[in-house]
């Protein structure tokens, strides 16, 4: 693999936490109420974070590291109906977020299995396992929401 190939999988990759950090902050600006918005404002400082991650490989190369197995309550996969996009509520927000994580982790795990080089496939599988965490979170707090009775 040549640099500028690399290069162009890292500006995908990049490119991508920005779309999911921009779909953060256009719900923060759709939701009224300050609690919604503080997490979903965590949520893009987390993406912002995967920035920084992709982009400091491409100064210093892939660090490997360890891939942590997550666990997958499958809710999202579950849910079949897509969120009303009108009614932002706390239960659509976390359907949106469960829904755009899945989406980002399916398309890293295809990513990994794409490239042949073993560094590159560790750097997607590593962005899949990020984006199930994410996944995970969001599923949790669903389930949390539905067992209070909402």
């Amino acid at each position: 693999m040549t640099i500028t190939e690399f290069n162009e999988i890292l500006d995908f990759a990049v490119e991508r936490e920005h779309e999911a950090a921009a779909f953060y902050r256009s719900l923060q600006e759709q939701s009224k109420f300050n609690a919604h918005n503080a997490m979903l404002k965590e949520l893009e400082q987390m993406e912002m974070g995967h920035i920084v991650v992709i982009e400091s490989i491409r100064k210093k190369g892939i660090v490997t590291q360890d891939i942590d197995k997550v666990v997958n309550l499958k809710i999202s996969e579950y849910l079949t109906k897509e969120p009303d996009q009108e009614e932002l509520n706390y239960q659509n927000i976390l359907i949106r977020a469960m829904k755009r994580e899945e989406n980002s982790q399916k398309l890293y795990t295809e990513m990994s299995l794409k490239f042949p080089d073993p560094e590159l496939s560790k750097l997607f599988r590593q962005l899949a396992a990020d984006e199930a965490k994410h996944k995970l979170h969001f599923e949790q707090l669903y389930d949390e929401f539905l067992k209070s009775g909402n």
